[in-house]
């Protein structure tokens, strides 16, 4: 297994039209992996660094939400420290949002939206505040470059980057834990790839100098993740 350059393959969650059980059982345990391996807490903790920076209220966007789980830890955390939150969840596949908006139904400060991230519509939008768990590893370089360019203009705050680094011995433990534990073949299809297409160190730095960001805090952490904390205007 060649481990020097983003791989391009495709993984099935990459099918906007992807949907059923298979789909349901993915989002369940993508959720238990996050709270198991310490990936919800990346996300978390960056943005317990920048909350005070926000003010009373905020307004939220999750990019590539999935279930919505991460939305609702956010406004646990929110509604912890009396901030009033506008959350937002965005999925290109309806079939997730739709699961999300299920699951969330105790939480009227979030809401689900299936757009692209790339859509004209999409484009309108500001936010204070804009997270990303586990999502951009699904684009190449240059779609990346770009839409960092686009979104630190749309960002009042902070973007919070929480994703894989690619390394074998995190392929092959995830490789290992899925085909031992998960039920889903989604799952033991795309965890391995999405390893294989996630970044290094220097990958991610080439990807914000090429953005035309230059002031960022790029940190390591358990279990193979990087935590990136771009500020706006920088």
């Amino acid at each position: 297994m060649d481990f020097a350059e983003r791989s391009a393959d495709v993984e099935i969650m990459d099918d906007l039209d992807c949907q059923g059980e298979v789909v349901d059982q993915t989002l369940r345990e993508l959720d238990f992996i996050n709270k198991w391996l310490g990936g919800n807490a990346v996300t978390l903790e960056a943005l317990k660094r920048v909350l005070p920076d926000c003010g009373p209220t905020i307004r939220l966007a999750d990019l590539g939400c999935g279930s919505g789980d991460m939305l609702r830890r956010v406004s646990v955390l929110a509604r912890a420290r009396g901030i009033k939150a506008e959350l937002t969840g965005f999925d290109a596949n309806p079939h997730i949002v739709a699961f999300a908006r299920n699951h969330s139904r105790g939480y009227p400060e979030i809401r689900f939206e299936p757009v692209n991230i790339f859509s004209d519509e999409f484009k309108q939008l500001t936010f204070d505040l804009v997270t990303a768990t586990l999502f951009f590893h699904h684009f190449s370089n240059d779609q990346l470059i770009h839409f960092f360019r686009q979104l630190r203009n749309q960002t009042r705050v902070a973007i919070i980057v929480n994703d894989i680094h690619r390394h074998p011995l995190a392929y092959y433990s995830i490789k290992w834990l899925t085909t031992v534990l998960s039920k889903s073949s989604m799952v033991r299809f795309d965890a391995p790839l999405s390893v294989r297409r996630a970044f290094t160190r220097a990958e991610l730095e080439h990807i914000m100098a090429e953005a035309g960001i230059t002031t960022y805090h790029l940190r390591w952490k358990w279990a193979f993740r990087w935590q990136l904390i771009i500020r706006a205007g920088q």
